[in-house]
């Protein structure tokens, strides 16, 4: 009678039907789940992408705010700044920016009209640094001083701390998301399984007064529920990719946008999707039936 029990002697089908009317409602939240994990998984990469390559270009680069003094002309004193600049070991390029272009970053903020022309309009100077050795804005304010430049140097540290702040609220934002989603996923299929050993209850009543374990009856709920999960997490990483594909796409070169640069290698996030879909599920879904079966007694 033993024997009768023994896990390798039984499939799922015996006493499980094959199909339940719940399944299909079952795959599809399951799948919904696994598809907004894989899109977070995504954005999370683009951004964190996102933001290297902003902190890159910011890195590598400083800008000079230029005040004119006494009689000299604020064109000819950008000039003279940027000779100076151009002479410091650790700048690849240093060049003064027309009156124009210093004009055309004002004008956002104080309108068209309030740029007389006889403002008094600081110039700028954008500094290209090396960037094997750059140089570091202490090198870059000594040097003008040296000059006698009246300038302020801006070497975006400011804006970097920013953005890799941001990048880390991103990434933490990310796997709290996931976390979730995940901790959903497990509650869902636990629901599922107690509700499948509910439905079966006097099959399983009948099981334990004949001598089957409890471990035994746990398993057939374990592994369909993980092949359940698995299924639904290829949907849902399938469609994932099929956004993220059409995303880049749609985008070109930049992805989404140039905020969100999705690469065609961040596709590859969502292959896991089912086999942690199906860990998950195994492993609700033992925890719950063991729960119930104790239960039961």
């Amino acid at each position: 009678m033993t024997d009768l029990f023994d896990p390798a002697r039984w499939k799922p089908g015996p006493l499980l039907p094959r199909r339940d009317a719940r399944d299909g409602a079952l795959v599809f939240v399951v799948a919904v789940l696994c598809f907004l994990a894989c899109l977070t998984a995504i954005g999370a990469m683009a951004a964190d992408r996102g933001a290297r390559g902003w902190t890159s270009q910011l890195s590598d680069s400083a800008t000079v705010v230029v005040r004119a003094r006494g009689a000299e002309s604020p064109d000819a004193a950008a000039a003279r700044a940027a000779e100076t600049l151009a002479g410091v070991p650790g700048v690849a390029e240093a060049r003064a920016l027309e009156k124009e272009k210093a004009e055309a970053l004002l004008e956002p903020w104080l309108g068209r009209e309030a740029l007389l022309d006889d403002l008094p309009i600081p110039r700028l100077v954008t500094v290209e640094l090396d960037p094997k050795k750059p140089a570091k804005a202490a090198a870059l304010d000594s040097a003008l001083k040296a000059a006698g430049v009246d300038a302020t140097v801006d070497d975006h540290s400011r804006w970097i701390g920013d953005i890799e702040r941001s990048a880390g609220i991103a990434r933490w934002a990310a796997l709290g998301v996931g976390l979730l989603i995940a901790a959903a996923a497990a509650a869902v299929i636990g629901f599922a399984t107690r509700a499948g050993l509910a439905a079966h209850r006097d099959v399983i009543e009948v099981l334990h007064l004949s001598g089957a374990e409890s471990g035994f009856v746990a398993r057939l709920f374990q592994a369909r529920f993980a092949r359940t999960a698995a299924l639904a997490g290829l949907f849902g990483a399938a469609g994932a990719a099929i956004i993220a594909a059409l995303a880049r796409l749609a985008g070109g070169g930049d992805g989404l946008t140039p905020v969100l640069p999705v690469a065609w290698t961040d596709l590859a996030v969502v292959l896991p999707a089912p086999i942690i879909a199906a860990l998950t599920a195994a492993v609700s879904a033992r925890l719950a039936a063991m729960g119930m079966l104790k239960e039961l007694g």
